[in-house]
């Protein structure tokens, strides 16, 4: 009998180190798929087949900038996941970057478990983890030194910076039908250079994310896809599939992850001062928000 509880007893020492394990292990927010020679265009439509024969659909896709190309997919198991967490829908698509850096056109996306636990939903996608790493490949995960679990769901870059639960209210409407047709009309207007890139709707549920292109010049080019992303994605392994920014509608309210949290963490590593750091871009948190904030019907000060 003695030995019988000395092996339950190692069996759950096991276990319980097994799980220990998993939660300090480290998770980055991208993976690269592949890289290699060849052409955008047609890397471009090789993976959008490649992602069709693995069972996403194609939500949509748009090119910030030259040689480079964002690809938006979803699932069933992504818009079911979604809608089991509140403002689980950030989640309802994972994002594939197409981009040519010198002679090597590389394949990236976001790496699921990440944003699963970014986004608290409830399960880490790892279906769709291994779906995408399938159809893509898998070279390596990059993009930072890795944060645990408990870190991830807990995640905001400094002291006195915003949460997950600490989104952007944009604008509130008087039932959930009237708030989509508002952004879906302020995008299409795109008169604060927001547009849609897609649109996808959580399964069983009054919620809908969008993915947005927001182009800016001038006095508006702090919220300019192509400018913020020359100042923090300087690295040779490209971070392109941080891109495109995302406007939740959730029942009757329109939310947006602050960017000071949105693009935190898709780059937790980057410096808050020097080149090519947070202080470069100081200014296009509230740029971002009141561009979104007026697109979608709300007022420029929204909060």
């Amino acid at each position: 009998m003695s030995k019988i509880w000395k092996s339950i007893s190692l069996l759950v020492i096991a276990l319980s180190a097994a799980t220990a394990f998993a939660q300090d292990a480290v998770l980055k927010p991208f993976v690269l798929g592949s890289k290699g020679a060849g052409d955008v265009a047609q890397k471009v439509e090789a993976t959008k087949a490649a992602l069709t024969r693995a069972g996403f659909t194609v939500a949509g896709s748009y090119s910030p900038y030259a040689n480079t190309t964002v690809i938006a997919v979803t699932s069933d198991e992504l818009r079911n996941t979604a809608a089991k967490s509140e403002h689980g829908g950030y989640g309802a698509a994972m994002r594939v970057a197409v981009v040519k850096v010198k002679d090597e056109v590389q394949v990236s996306y976001t790496n699921p478990p990440y944003w699963a636990n970014v986004y608290r939903m409830n399960g880490e996608l790892k279906d769709t983890a291994a779906k995408l790493q399938t159809a893509l490949g898998k070279v390596e995960e990059f993009g930072a030194n890795g944060l645990t679990v408990a870190q991830l769901r807990k995640y905001h870059y400094a002291f006195g910076m915003e949460y997950f639960n600490e989104d952007n209210t944009l604008a509130s409407y008087g039932s959930h039908d009237e708030a989509v047709k508002a952004v879906e009309a302020g995008l299409a207007a795109g008169k604060q250079g927001v547009t849609k890139v897609y649109r996808v709707d959580v399964a069983g549920k009054k919620e809908v994310l969008f993915g947005v292109a927001m182009k800016g010049a001038g006095d508006s080019k702090m919220m300019d896809d192509a400018y913020l992303m020359s100042e923090i994605d300087f690295k040779d392994v490209k971070s392109a599939a941080h891109l495109p920014y995302d406007i939740l509608v959730s029942d009757n309210k329109v939310f947006a992850q602050y960017a000071r949290f949105r693009i935190a963490v898709s780059f937790p590593d980057l410096s808050m001062m020097g080149a090519n750091s947070f202080m470069n871009i100081m200014k296009s948190p509230e740029a971002i928000r009141e561009a979104l904030a007026l697109t979608v019907g709300g007022k420029k000060d929204a909060r």
